[in-house]
């Protein structure tokens, strides 16, 4: 590993900065986004697929400059910019920057891997980490999106994770593997026993492994796992399970995951855990509670929204971390 911090050691350090847990999911839905950001887009290009493009960068740098000082880190979701082709793939890169640049991590979920020369690729061009490096055998720069971490799918063996997680070493980046993903079908593969036990524990049991061999001396390392907030029940069997394991949590909000099942989550110094909030922080100038700001002050929204969050885990006992 490099001399700069690991993503482990960074992300501990942000959550303690803000004193919450919180992860700012930057999903941008052309159709929910304030008008007058949709429009101007439309006005200004002519291309349809140039114009959403326009509009997600500056919604989601709208987004980031509310939410830079309150949470520790944002998470991309790669598909809304890459349905809109090159221009949305360069709208991805300028927001990873824009959120680099006022502070904050940036967790690509790109849910991406294959055979381990593709997952090379795949781990070379989305993990930057603490620092962009370069590979002076291919001249080509690694890490060109920016993520300080990534979040991957397990399902092609150890063979293929290896290489992300000897890129996360080699740049102090950090993967979040998918073990209990929070949507309603996930089960019917991952609930699969085998062997005597769910499919999603044996996983589990291999991210330990990563976990613990990354983690070395400290509390947790790394490499991270995908819980669901949706799966209360096995959130609090799989904390238990991957003990080194920082645990990225869906399902917050939006889809039913409520302030106290995420609890699990967390040690006695509210760390081990991220808290993932999408459409309910960045699309709250739509909701309910909300409406009082209207479109025109959706980032207040955005802002207050942010707030409730922190404050629903607080009342349900998050410990801020010293």
């Amino acid at each position: 590993m490099n001399q700069e911090l690991s993503f482990g050691q960074r992300l501990t350090a942000a959550i303690r900065r803000v004193g919450n847990p919180v992860l700012v999911g930057l999903d941008p839905r052309f159709e929910q986004l304030p008008r007058a950001i949709a429009n101007a887009a439309l006005q200004a290009e002519s291309d349809p697929c140039a114009a959403r493009a326009t509009a997600y960068a500056n919604f989601c740098r709208g987004v980031i400059d509310v939410v830079a000082p309150l949470v520790a880190a944002v998470k991309p979701q790669v598909a809304f910019f890459e349905q809109l082709g090159p221009h949305g793939m360069a709208a991805l890169q300028t927001v990873c920057e824009y959120a680099r640049q006022k502070g904050l991590l940036v967790i690509i979920d790109g849910k991406r891997n294959d055979i381990d020369s593709t997952a090379t690729a795949y781990a070379s061009g989305w993990l930057r980490g603490s620092q962009a490096s370069k590979n002076h055998v291919s001249g080509q720069h690694e890490g060109i999106w920016g993520g300080d971490a990534l979040t991957v799918s397990p399902y092609l063996g150890s063979d293929s994770l290896t290489p992300f997680v000897n890129t996360a070493h080699a740049t102090g980046s950090g993967i979040f593997i998918l073990v209990k993903t929070s949507n309603p079908g996930g089960g019917q593969f991952q609930d699969l026993v085998c062997e005597g036990r769910p499919l999603y524990r044996h996983v589990a049991d291999y991210v330990e492994q990563l976990a613990a061999a990354d983690a070395g001396n400290a509390r947790y390392g790394s490499m991270g796992a995908v819980v669901g907030a949706t799966y209360p029940e096995q959130l609090v069997e799989l904390r238990a399970a991957m003990p080194h394991a920082w645990l990225l949590v869906p399902g917050f909000g939006s889809q039913g995951g409520t302030a106290a099942a995420v609890m699990a989550a967390f040690d006695s110094e509210g760390l081990g855990g991220i808290i993932n909030n999408s459409r309910g922080i960045i699309f709250a100038h739509a909701r309910r509670e909300y409406t009082q700001f209207g479109e025109a002050r959706w980032q207040d929204a955005v802002e207050a929204a942010a707030q409730d969050m922190i404050q629903q885990l607080r009342q349900a006992g998050y410990p801020a971390p010293n």
